[in-house]
Protein backbone atom coordinates (compact mmCIF):
# COMPACT_ATOMS: atom_id res chain seq x y z
CA UNK A 1 0.00 0.00 0.00
CA UNK A 2 1.46 3.21 -0.59
CA UNK A 3 1.83 5.65 2.23
CA UNK A 4 1.21 9.52 2.39
CA UNK A 5 3.42 12.13 3.77
CA UNK A 6 2.96 15.22 5.15
CA UNK A 7 4.23 17.79 2.50
CA UNK A 8 6.94 19.03 4.94
CA UNK A 9 10.55 18.48 4.29
CA UNK A 10 13.50 18.07 6.71
CA UNK A 11 15.56 20.87 7.47
CA UNK A 12 18.41 18.71 5.58
CA UNK A 13 16.13 18.64 2.96
CA UNK A 14 14.89 22.04 2.50
CA UNK A 15 18.36 23.40 1.84
CA UNK A 16 19.05 21.09 -1.17
CA UNK A 17 18.16 22.89 -4.56
CA UNK A 18 16.66 20.57 -7.20
CA UNK A 19 16.93 21.12 -11.22
CA UNK A 20 17.90 20.18 -14.40
CA UNK A 21 20.91 20.49 -16.76
CA UNK A 22 19.31 21.49 -20.11
CA UNK A 23 22.16 20.07 -23.20
CA UNK A 24 21.62 19.32 -26.73
CA UNK A 25 23.02 20.41 -30.28
CA UNK A 26 22.30 24.04 -31.69
CA UNK A 27 18.15 23.86 -32.57
CA UNK A 28 17.02 20.80 -30.87
CA UNK A 29 14.70 23.84 -28.59
CA UNK A 30 16.55 23.71 -25.37
CA UNK A 31 15.22 26.80 -24.67
CA UNK A 32 11.60 26.36 -25.99
CA UNK A 33 11.61 23.21 -23.52
CA UNK A 34 13.03 25.45 -20.55
CA UNK A 35 10.43 28.09 -21.28
CA UNK A 36 7.36 25.31 -21.55
CA UNK A 37 8.92 23.28 -19.03
CA UNK A 38 9.15 25.54 -16.63
CA UNK A 39 5.76 26.92 -17.13
CA UNK A 40 4.04 23.97 -16.47
CA UNK A 41 5.87 23.52 -13.50
CA UNK A 42 4.60 26.63 -12.29
CA UNK A 43 0.86 25.60 -13.50
CA UNK A 44 1.51 22.61 -11.08
CA UNK A 45 2.67 24.75 -7.94
CA UNK A 46 6.38 24.51 -7.97
CA UNK A 47 8.61 28.27 -7.44
CA UNK A 48 10.82 27.87 -10.59
CA UNK A 49 14.25 29.94 -11.41
CA UNK A 50 15.30 29.76 -15.37
CA UNK A 51 19.10 30.44 -15.31
CA UNK A 52 20.24 31.21 -18.53
CA UNK A 53 24.16 30.09 -19.10
CA UNK A 54 24.22 30.72 -22.81
CA UNK A 55 25.86 33.86 -23.04
CA UNK A 56 24.95 34.09 -26.98
CA UNK A 57 21.62 33.66 -26.36
CA UNK A 58 20.01 37.18 -27.01
CA UNK A 59 16.50 36.54 -27.42
CA UNK A 60 15.10 35.10 -24.30
CA UNK A 61 11.06 33.64 -24.27
CA UNK A 62 11.51 33.39 -20.35
CA UNK A 63 12.36 35.77 -17.55
CA UNK A 64 15.79 34.72 -16.25
CA UNK A 65 16.05 34.85 -12.92
CA UNK A 66 20.15 34.94 -13.39
CA UNK A 67 21.90 35.57 -16.61
CA UNK A 68 25.26 35.39 -17.77
CA UNK A 69 25.52 37.96 -19.40
CA UNK A 70 25.26 40.41 -16.68
CA UNK A 71 28.76 38.98 -16.78
CA UNK A 72 29.99 38.37 -19.93
CA UNK A 73 28.48 37.58 -23.19
CA UNK A 74 29.71 36.77 -26.88
CA UNK A 75 29.52 40.20 -28.10
CA UNK A 76 31.60 41.39 -25.53
CA UNK A 77 34.23 39.38 -26.00
CA UNK A 78 34.49 38.75 -29.68
CA UNK A 79 35.05 42.95 -29.52
CA UNK A 80 37.59 42.77 -26.80
CA UNK A 81 39.12 40.16 -27.61
CA UNK A 82 39.33 39.59 -31.24
CA UNK A 83 38.06 36.51 -31.53
CA UNK A 84 35.67 34.39 -33.21
CA UNK A 85 32.25 33.31 -32.26
CA UNK A 86 33.09 29.93 -31.17
CA UNK A 87 36.21 31.23 -29.29
CA UNK A 88 34.02 33.85 -27.55
CA UNK A 89 32.17 31.38 -26.36
CA UNK A 90 34.61 28.52 -24.73
CA UNK A 91 36.08 32.57 -23.29
CA UNK A 92 33.34 32.91 -21.74
CA UNK A 93 32.62 30.08 -20.09
CA UNK A 94 36.05 29.46 -18.88
CA UNK A 95 35.60 32.96 -17.35
CA UNK A 96 32.11 31.79 -15.41
CA UNK A 97 34.38 28.60 -14.57
CA UNK A 98 36.75 31.24 -13.26
CA UNK A 99 34.21 33.27 -11.10
CA UNK A 100 31.57 30.87 -10.26
CA UNK A 101 31.29 31.86 -6.46
CA UNK A 102 28.95 35.23 -8.81
CA UNK A 103 26.60 32.09 -10.07
CA UNK A 104 26.37 30.49 -6.64
CA UNK A 105 25.83 33.10 -4.36
CA UNK A 106 22.92 34.32 -6.53
CA UNK A 107 21.30 30.67 -6.41
CA UNK A 108 21.53 31.10 -2.45
CA UNK A 109 19.65 34.02 -2.72
CA UNK A 110 16.48 31.71 -4.20
CA UNK A 111 15.74 29.70 -1.87
CA UNK A 112 12.75 27.19 -2.54
CA UNK A 113 13.42 27.33 -5.68
CA UNK A 114 13.73 24.80 -8.51
CA UNK A 115 16.53 25.64 -10.52
CA UNK A 116 16.20 24.95 -14.66
CA UNK A 117 19.64 25.24 -16.12
CA UNK A 118 20.01 26.98 -19.86
CA UNK A 119 23.41 25.62 -21.42
CA UNK A 120 24.83 26.49 -24.74
CA UNK A 121 24.72 23.98 -27.74
CA UNK A 122 28.41 24.00 -29.20
CA UNK A 123 29.36 20.32 -28.54
CA UNK A 124 32.45 21.27 -28.33
CA UNK A 125 31.81 22.32 -24.44
CA UNK A 126 31.31 18.81 -23.95
CA UNK A 127 33.33 16.97 -25.91
CA UNK A 128 36.43 18.87 -26.03
CA UNK A 129 37.28 20.75 -22.87
CA UNK A 130 36.39 20.46 -18.99
CA UNK A 131 34.58 23.70 -17.92
CA UNK A 132 31.24 22.64 -18.48
CA UNK A 133 31.87 19.63 -15.85
CA UNK A 134 33.51 21.69 -13.73
CA UNK A 135 31.08 24.19 -13.20
CA UNK A 136 28.29 21.23 -12.27
CA UNK A 137 30.58 19.88 -10.37
CA UNK A 138 30.77 23.53 -8.01
CA UNK A 139 27.38 23.43 -8.27
CA UNK A 140 26.46 19.79 -6.55
CA UNK A 141 29.57 21.33 -3.76
CA UNK A 142 26.73 23.83 -2.87
CA UNK A 143 24.10 20.76 -2.46
CA UNK A 144 22.97 21.11 -5.99
CA UNK A 145 20.90 17.68 -6.92
CA UNK A 146 21.19 18.15 -10.73
CA UNK A 147 19.60 15.91 -13.61
CA UNK A 148 21.33 16.55 -17.37
CA UNK A 149 18.58 16.69 -19.88
CA UNK A 150 19.50 16.02 -23.56
CA UNK A 151 17.85 17.21 -25.92
CA UNK A 152 18.17 15.62 -29.67
CA UNK A 153 15.73 17.16 -32.67
CA UNK A 154 13.92 14.68 -33.66
CA UNK A 155 14.12 15.34 -37.07
CA UNK A 156 17.79 13.26 -37.06
CA UNK A 157 15.58 10.16 -37.25
CA UNK A 158 15.06 10.84 -40.95
CA UNK A 159 18.31 10.67 -41.42
CA UNK A 160 20.76 7.51 -40.54
CA UNK A 161 23.86 9.31 -40.55
CA UNK A 162 22.17 11.91 -38.51
CA UNK A 163 20.41 9.91 -36.37
CA UNK A 164 24.00 8.21 -35.68
CA UNK A 165 25.88 11.33 -35.26
CA UNK A 166 23.15 12.17 -32.34
CA UNK A 167 23.28 9.07 -30.76
CA UNK A 168 27.38 9.22 -30.01
CA UNK A 169 27.05 12.52 -29.14
CA UNK A 170 24.39 11.93 -26.40
CA UNK A 171 26.70 9.42 -25.00
CA UNK A 172 29.66 11.39 -25.11
CA UNK A 173 27.60 13.79 -23.35
CA UNK A 174 26.48 11.12 -20.48
CA UNK A 175 30.08 10.06 -20.26
CA UNK A 176 31.56 13.61 -19.76
CA UNK A 177 29.01 15.61 -17.99
CA UNK A 178 28.74 12.52 -15.16
CA UNK A 179 25.10 13.36 -13.99
CA UNK A 180 22.00 11.14 -13.85
CA UNK A 181 20.87 11.80 -17.22
CA UNK A 182 17.38 12.25 -19.37
CA UNK A 183 17.47 12.00 -23.10
CA UNK A 184 14.87 13.82 -25.00
CA UNK A 185 13.72 13.42 -28.15
CA UNK A 186 12.22 16.71 -28.50
CA UNK A 187 10.12 18.77 -31.19
CA UNK A 188 8.06 14.66 -31.91
CA UNK A 189 5.52 16.42 -33.27
CA UNK A 190 7.58 17.13 -36.17
CA UNK A 191 9.61 14.20 -36.24
CA UNK A 192 8.09 13.33 -39.83
CA UNK A 193 8.31 16.88 -41.45
CA UNK A 194 10.53 15.34 -43.86
CA UNK A 195 8.79 12.17 -44.46
CA UNK A 196 7.95 9.11 -42.86
CA UNK A 197 10.25 6.86 -40.42
CA UNK A 198 11.86 3.85 -42.41
CA UNK A 199 10.89 2.39 -38.70
CA UNK A 200 8.72 2.51 -36.06
CA UNK A 201 9.19 5.47 -33.71
CA UNK A 202 10.16 2.31 -30.57
CA UNK A 203 13.52 1.86 -32.74
CA UNK A 204 14.72 5.23 -32.35
CA UNK A 205 13.44 6.02 -29.17
CA UNK A 206 14.96 3.05 -27.63
CA UNK A 207 18.14 2.81 -29.97
CA UNK A 208 17.84 -0.59 -30.53
CA UNK A 209 20.19 -2.97 -32.92
CA UNK A 210 21.33 -0.14 -35.42
CA UNK A 211 22.43 -3.01 -38.25
CA UNK A 212 19.51 -1.63 -40.43
CA UNK A 213 20.84 1.73 -40.47
CA UNK A 214 24.37 0.80 -41.02
CA UNK A 215 23.09 -0.89 -43.76
CA UNK A 216 21.18 2.28 -45.37
CA UNK A 217 24.26 4.37 -44.81
CA UNK A 218 26.25 1.45 -46.92
CA UNK A 219 23.74 1.77 -49.96
CA UNK A 220 24.35 6.03 -49.93
CA UNK A 221 27.15 6.87 -52.41
CA UNK A 222 28.44 9.77 -49.87
CA UNK A 223 28.58 7.29 -46.72
CA UNK A 224 29.74 4.13 -48.36
CA UNK A 225 33.57 5.16 -48.08
CA UNK A 226 32.79 5.45 -44.07
CA UNK A 227 31.35 1.78 -43.95
CA UNK A 228 34.36 0.82 -40.79
CA UNK A 229 34.11 4.19 -39.14
CA UNK A 230 29.99 3.88 -38.88
CA UNK A 231 30.30 0.27 -37.42
CA UNK A 232 33.00 1.40 -34.82
CA UNK A 233 30.15 4.28 -33.75
CA UNK A 234 27.63 2.16 -33.63
CA UNK A 235 29.43 -0.73 -31.84
CA UNK A 236 30.51 1.91 -29.40
CA UNK A 237 26.87 2.66 -28.61
CA UNK A 238 25.97 -0.95 -28.41
CA UNK A 239 28.95 -1.64 -26.08
CA UNK A 240 27.40 0.91 -23.23
CA UNK A 241 24.02 0.49 -23.51
CA UNK A 242 23.41 3.62 -22.22
CA UNK A 243 21.53 5.76 -24.31
CA UNK A 244 17.65 5.80 -24.89
CA UNK A 245 14.80 8.79 -25.35
CA UNK A 246 11.80 9.95 -24.14
CA UNK A 247 9.67 11.18 -26.96
CA UNK A 248 8.50 15.02 -26.31
CA UNK A 249 6.82 18.43 -27.44
CA UNK A 250 6.31 21.99 -26.84
CA UNK A 251 3.17 21.11 -27.38
CA UNK A 252 2.03 18.33 -25.46
CA UNK A 253 1.71 18.61 -21.43
CA UNK A 254 1.78 14.63 -21.04
CA UNK A 255 4.65 14.43 -22.62
CA UNK A 256 6.52 16.94 -20.83
CA UNK A 257 4.83 15.37 -17.64
CA UNK A 258 6.63 12.10 -18.70
CA UNK A 259 10.28 13.92 -18.55
CA UNK A 260 9.62 15.91 -15.36
CA UNK A 261 8.70 12.74 -13.71
CA UNK A 262 11.99 10.92 -15.35
CA UNK A 263 13.90 14.01 -14.27
CA UNK A 264 12.55 13.75 -10.34
CA UNK A 265 13.41 10.24 -10.08
CA UNK A 266 17.21 10.72 -11.52
CA UNK A 267 17.60 14.09 -9.18
CA UNK A 268 15.92 12.54 -6.43
CA UNK A 269 13.77 15.50 -6.35
CA UNK A 270 10.87 12.78 -5.45
CA UNK A 271 12.39 11.63 -2.71
CA UNK A 272 13.25 15.06 -0.74
CA UNK A 273 10.43 17.14 -1.45
CA UNK A 274 7.05 17.42 0.69
CA UNK A 275 5.46 18.48 -2.78
CA UNK A 276 6.07 15.48 -4.56
CA UNK A 277 5.30 13.40 -1.87
CA UNK A 278 1.97 14.84 -1.32
CA UNK A 279 0.75 14.08 -4.83
CA UNK A 280 3.09 10.89 -5.46
CA UNK A 281 -0.03 8.50 -5.61
CA UNK A 282 -1.90 10.71 -7.98
CA UNK A 283 0.78 11.21 -10.38
CA UNK A 284 1.53 7.43 -10.15
CA UNK A 285 -1.89 6.32 -11.48
CA UNK A 286 -2.65 9.42 -13.70
CA UNK A 287 0.92 10.14 -15.11
CA UNK A 288 3.45 7.62 -14.76
CA UNK A 289 2.17 3.79 -14.59
CA UNK A 290 2.57 3.61 -18.54
CA UNK A 291 3.41 0.71 -20.68
CA UNK A 292 6.27 1.03 -22.38
CA UNK A 293 4.20 0.56 -25.48
CA UNK A 294 1.44 3.10 -24.10
CA UNK A 295 4.18 5.94 -24.01
CA UNK A 296 5.55 5.38 -27.95
CA UNK A 297 1.23 5.08 -29.12
CA UNK A 298 0.69 8.14 -27.75
CA UNK A 299 3.32 10.39 -29.86
CA UNK A 300 2.60 7.72 -33.03
CA UNK A 301 -1.33 8.36 -32.45
CA UNK A 302 -0.78 11.96 -32.43
CA UNK A 303 2.03 12.85 -34.58
CA UNK A 304 2.85 9.88 -36.80
CA UNK A 305 0.98 8.98 -40.12
CA UNK A 306 1.97 5.31 -38.89
CA UNK A 307 -0.22 5.36 -35.79
CA UNK A 308 -3.62 6.79 -38.65
CA UNK A 309 -3.63 4.50 -41.32
CA UNK A 310 -4.40 7.74 -43.61
CA UNK A 311 -5.30 7.61 -47.21
CA UNK A 312 -3.36 10.02 -49.66
CA UNK A 313 -5.66 13.05 -49.24
CA UNK A 314 -6.07 12.37 -45.23
CA UNK A 315 -1.81 12.53 -44.91
CA UNK A 316 -1.78 15.77 -47.00
CA UNK A 317 -4.59 17.31 -44.55
CA UNK A 318 -2.55 15.71 -41.84
CA UNK A 319 0.88 17.08 -42.50
CA UNK A 320 -1.09 20.67 -43.21
CA UNK A 321 -2.40 20.60 -40.00
CA UNK A 322 0.42 19.43 -38.03
CA UNK A 323 -0.98 16.04 -36.54
CA UNK A 324 -2.66 17.88 -33.61
CA UNK A 325 -4.45 15.65 -31.32
CA UNK A 326 -8.35 16.75 -31.24
CA UNK A 327 -9.73 18.84 -28.60
CA UNK A 328 -11.13 16.33 -26.43
CA UNK A 329 -7.62 14.85 -25.63
CA UNK A 330 -6.41 18.42 -25.03
CA UNK A 331 -9.38 19.19 -22.35
CA UNK A 332 -8.62 15.98 -20.52
CA UNK A 333 -5.12 16.92 -20.54
CA UNK A 334 -6.01 20.84 -19.31
CA UNK A 335 -8.49 18.73 -16.57
CA UNK A 336 -5.32 16.41 -15.00
CA UNK A 337 -3.36 19.33 -14.92
CA UNK A 338 -6.14 21.32 -13.12
CA UNK A 339 -6.29 18.12 -10.47
CA UNK A 340 -2.54 18.16 -9.86
CA UNK A 341 -2.11 21.70 -9.08
CA UNK A 342 -4.89 21.60 -6.59
CA UNK A 343 -3.58 18.47 -5.21
CA UNK A 344 -0.41 20.37 -5.27
CA UNK A 345 -1.69 23.05 -2.93
CA UNK A 346 -3.39 21.19 -0.09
Amino acid sequence: MMMCYPATASPIMASQKFGQVVLGPPGSGKTTYCSAVASLLTTLGRKVAIINLDPANDTLPYEAKIDVRELVSVGEVMETQGVGPNGALIYCMELLETNLSWLTDKIAKLKGHYFMFDFPGQAELYSHHTMIRKILAGLEKEDARLCSVYLVDSHYANDPGKYISAVMLTLNSMLMMELPTVNVLSKVDAVEKYGELDMGLEFYTDVLDMDYLLECLEESPLTARYTRLNRAIADVVADYSLVSFIPASVESHSSLLDVIKAVDKANGYVYGSGEERNIQRLLSCAVGAKWESDRIGEAREQWMREGKGLTEDEEEEYLRTGGIGDENEMMEEEDLLEVIAQQNQE
